[in-house]
């Protein structure tokens, strides 16, 4: 019952029963990725491209497509990688998940999270200090 409600109310979790429907009636796999990702085309939009879309394996993380992947589900290019012998350029990194909220998550200086202290300022700029 608990997986059923999941299903039904939320879709971070997985395809929603709306998804898994449209996904079984109108959808085409097209290829999976290296992390279990399953791509689907499917049914024409208003532009007159065919749609697009990706069931994630577990968690709903869009950093998780990889680049040979995000360009062909943004229509930039036609073939999917499953389609061609893809092989990622030189300057595409790999993939790291979105780290917002964890103890590796970016922390610019002078950022309250970081536990330093600010720059001090400098040139013609005063910073603002109360009781001045």
């Amino acid at each position: 019952m608990k997986t059923f409600m999941t299903q039904f109310f939320t879709w971070w979790n997985g395809p929603t029963l709306g998804t898994r429907f449209f996904t079984w009636r109108k959808g085409t796999k097209v290829g999976e990725d290296q992390f279990g990702n399953i791509y689907y085309e499917g049914t024409f939009d208003s532009e007159g491209r065919k749609r697009r879309w990706v069931v994630y394996k577990g968690y709903a993380e869009a950093s998780a497509i990889p680049p040979g992947w995000h360009g062909w589900i943004h229509h930039r290019v036609e073939k999917a990688p499953s389609q061609e012998s893809y092989e990622p350029h030189s300057w595409e990194k790999n993939h790291q998940p979105n780290l917002t909220g964890s103890a590796a998550a970016y922390r610019p200086q002078g950022s309250i999270a970081r536990g330093d202290s600010r720059p001090t300022v400098t040139g013609d700029y005063d910073a603002w200090t109360p009781g001045s």
